[in-house]
């Protein structure tokens, strides 16, 4: 999800009970609404049709939305940021001296003209050099610590047996369009994506130089690399796959790997990272893909391993390059593959690679400006509300067994919480930046990044790391800490309203965090126990009912529209089995937060009267369904769906809220409104 700031008398009315009702507004705004459309029909165009027609898509975006505009202003904030740290005399060194730096080399549009492909020459004349297997394995090391995973990746994660132990995790990686569907699949726009693919590195390659030095065309070359990860793509999990815990969870030690992939150098690669001390163990999370790395690392011919290598070169510098370059990538990265007009202006996509350098140390700096500390206080409060509410909606279950209710209450008694920003931060003393070149700030940030992740391998679990910065515009819940975080950026209007009644706050930044919470009671959520292991702590009898309920979800996402348009494939659906997780915490939020606004109207803590012509339980479900108003183009859609585990927004709407007793009886639902679904149909979980 996605939010901004909290304020201190909204906070205040949760706390004392809404003493000013009468100077407080609905939390609605009409003008979002769409009232040629009957809601009974199609809830989600009535309430945000207005909203749709007042923000139409600019050529900058391929869907803009409620998370959107947060997330725009939270760039301009951080812009502000790094503009006023950009204007001051910084000490040499320092955290403001880097982030100026970096930005203001990033921003020099005339210096990256000049220096065109000169700051990638050197690594592709090192890969052209190539001439045996142990020199391909030598520059894979060293592309890994760049953090440019070719053919398979390693990152430090819990150990899903001692969640308080950090240990490698090897994967699938090195495809160049990210998934394996695209390059397997016909389906929707797969067709014309691969072969703009193939057209886009074989423009790079020529403007890279790389086939005057290889002596191959740049076409040639193109389809080694398309025909190599194609291969690599056929042994890779589908994404389906990859939902399962279980399934990704292969435990080996070092010589138990390499007994089995041979061709595999695990030990120095290990030691290479300085990964090797103290390592009992590691997962290997897709051993059937490994497996074919293992195979291709002994029969793949050496010239296409190294157009491979240099095409990823290529690709993870072309956004810091020249134009020339930047433009290519968007042109099919942006153009075809999600619809989008026009690129960001440099402006933002420099602050982008700003934020990704040092991303703390801008947040430091984004809550001291933007997040007072009381925010972060009250915030807290409404949390507690909401985990309240999912406990009784726990012991209101009636499909399951007490035994695993109270292993249920045992995981979220442990919930850690995490809101507004971290308490304590990153240090950034070790990343270099100098004034060479964008792309070679850039790839010693990745080394920066690489070493500190590698770093937490074979040691416990920092519980206070955050995977997420305060001005991320989002959300999340990690099973293996059994913990929900609440960035600062994520709580402000339309999630969170300081003016508004607290219908309207429970229907929208409420149902987020009953969201993150039921995350922990997801499909995947639930197989991890209180302390974060990988345990099943459920009764066969609780699970086939959890089972037999989720179906219900499956069903409605997979028959739900997804997008309806010739050029793009014609009807294409949802995925129910993708999206599952998702859309059991969307209906668990909804749910929870529900049953906590109606504890806050036990307390008076909630207008109970008509506001703007609504009551409050109206307005909470017209407050969630605003959260999910936007604007999408087909393209996106048709990439989201086939890659994102969450649905489209209009979904999130109009297949979620039927599914939801008190929704249907809040507007007078009747059977035959395309808003109904017969009570014993609807889903029974959280």
């Amino acid at each position: 999800m996605k939010k901004t700031i909290l304020s201190i008398a909204t906070m205040a009315i949760i706390a004392t009970g809404c003493q000013h009702k009468a100077q407080l507004t609905s939390g609605i705004d009409p003008e979002n609404f769409d009232t040629t459309a009957r809601l009974e029909d199609d809830f989600y165009q009535y309430a945000c049709g207005g909203w749709m027609a007042k923000n139409p898509l600019d050529a900058e975006h391929s869907r803009y939305g409620a998370f959107d505009v947060l997330a725009e202003n939270a760039l301009e904030n951080i812009n502000g940021i790094i503009d006023s740290v950009s204007k001051n005399e910084n000490e040499a060194g320092s955290i403001a001296d880097k982030i100026a730096m970096l930005y203001n080399i990033g921003m020099d549009s005339v210096r990256l003209q000049e220096q065109g492909v000169a700051p990638l020459m050197p690594y592709l004349e090192e890969i052209n050099a190539l001439k045996t297997r142990d020199d391909v394995w030598a520059e894979l090391l060293k592309l890994h610590r760049q953090g440019n995973h070719v053919l398979f990746g390693v990152f430090g994660e819990a150990d899903k047996d001692d969640a308080n132990m950090c240990i490698a995790w090897a994967y699938q990686s090195g495809l160049g369009l990210g998934d394996r569907d695209y390059y397997l699949l016909d389906e929707g726009n797969n067709k014309n994506i691969r072969k703009g693919y193939v057209e886009l590195m074989t423009k790079e390659f020529a403007m890279a130089g790389y086939d005057k030095l290889s002596g191959k065309k740049a076409d040639k070359l193109a389809q080694m690399v398309m025909t190599f990860e194609t291969r690599l793509a056929k042994a890779q999990n589908d994404k389906l796959q990859n939902r399962d815990p279980q399934a990704t969870f292969n435990r080996y030690t070092v010589e138990e790997a390499t007994a089995a992939y041979p061709n595999i150098d695990w030990k120095g690669y290990f030691t290479a990272m300085n990964i090797m001390d103290g390592m009992q163990s590691f997962n290997i999370a897709q051993p059937k893909y490994i497996a074919e790395v293992n195979k291709v690392m002994a029969d793949a011919d050496i010239e296409t391993l190294k157009a491979y290598f240099a095409w990823h070169a290529i690709g993870g510098a072309a956004s810091y390059l020249s134009d020339d370059f930047v433009n290519a990538n968007f042109d099919f990265y942006g153009k075809l593959m999600s619809g989008r007009e026009e690129n960001r202006p440099r402006w933002k996509r420099v602050t982008s690679t700003v934020e990704g350098a040092m991303g703390e140390a801008l947040g430091k700096l984004y809550v001291e400006r933007y997040f007072p500390a009381e925010a972060k206080a009250r915030m807290e409060i409404l949390v507690q509300n909401l985990i309240t509410a999912l406990g009784q909606r726990i012991d209101m279950a009636e499909w399951m067994t007490d035994s695993t209710k109270a292993n249920a209450h045992a995981k979220l008694s442990t919930l850690l919480i995490k809101i507004g920003y971290p308490n304590k931060w990153r240090d950034y003393s070790g990343l270099e930046i100098k004034d060479d070149s964008y792309f070679a700030n850039v790839i010693r940030s990745n080394e920066f990044d690489m070493a500190y992740m590698l770093s937490k391998i074979n040691k416990p679990v920092d519980r206070d790391e955050w995977l997420m910065t305060p001005q991320t515009v989002n959300a999340y819940y990690n099973p293996t800490t059994n913990e929900i975080c609440f960035p600062a950026a994520i709580l402000q209007p339309p999630f969170f309203n300081m003016k508004a009644d607290e219908a309207a706050n429970y229907g929208a930044i409420g149902v987020v965090i009953g969201h993150e919470l039921t995350h922990g009671f997801d499909d995947q959520g639930r197989q991890y126990d209180k302390d974060g292991n990988l345990n099943d702590w459920w009764t066969e009898e609780d699970a086939a009912n959890f089972d037999a309920n989720k179906q219900v979800l499956i069903d409605a996402f997979n028959n739900c529209v997804a997008l309806d348009d010739p050029e793009y494939g014609g009807l294409i659906h949802g995925n129910g089995e993708l999206t599952l997780g998702e859309n059991i915490a969307d209906n668990g939020g909804l749910h929870v937060s529900y049953l906590a606004m109606q504890n806050a109207i036990a307390k008076k803590q909630v207008n109970k009267k008509e506001m703007d012509g609504f009551t409050p339980e109206q307005r909470f479900f017209l407050a969630y369904a605003a959260v999910w108003a936007s604007n999408i183009r087909p393209q996106a859609a048709l990439q989201l769906t086939q890659m994102d585990v969450h649905s489209l927004g209009r979904n999130r709407v109009n297949i979620a809220l039927p599914q939801v007793t008190e929704f249907v009886e809040a507007f007078g639902i009747k059977e035959g409104d395309g808003m109904w679904v017969t009570p014993e149909k609807r889903v029974k979980l959280w």
